[in-house]
């Protein structure tokens, strides 16, 4: 029964002591689940700023061999030109969030939850994403 006691209270006392090593640990891997996310979405968006580029150059194209009437070009055009720069700005966004993840991964790791640090939230990210998917549509 005595053996058990001491077990229990070297068990409890290792615990405690690898309690902020573990926190450490944890929070340097969700530092870097988050610097993935941010690079897909960088990536993402990068690759919808090639393809909405493409789209313009192609309709530039349909309407130099006339495929494409002056007045259908120009609308074209402006709601293609509007969607880029609903992209840009979001390919921004995601810039400036990447780069503070990265940032904040370089810091030393303080013994705080994510929201006491300032850090985005995962809910942030979800916004972009649709943010990125109304602006791709």
């Amino acid at each position: 029964m005595g053996f058990l006691i001491v077990l229990l209270l070297l068990t409890l006392v290792v615990g405690f002591v690898t309690t902020p090593l573990r926190r450490q640990r944890l929070a340097t891997r969700t530092q870097s689940d988050r610097i993935q996310d941010a690079k897909r979405i960088v990536d993402d968006l990068e690759a919808a700023r090639e393809a909405k580029y493409r789209e313009i150059r192609d309709a530039e194209l349909d309407h130099a061999t006339g495929k494409l009437s002056d007045a259908d070009h120009a609308s074209l055009d402006r709601a293609l030109r509007a969607e880029a720069i609903g992209i840009l700005k979001a390919l921004d966004r995601a810039r400036e969030r990447l780069d503070a993840e990265a940032d904040a991964v370089s810091d030393p790791v303080p013994d705080m939850s994510a929201t006491e640090t300032g850090a985005p939230e995962p809910a942030a990210h979800d916004a972009e994403r649709a943010e990125f998917s109304e602006t791709a549509d």
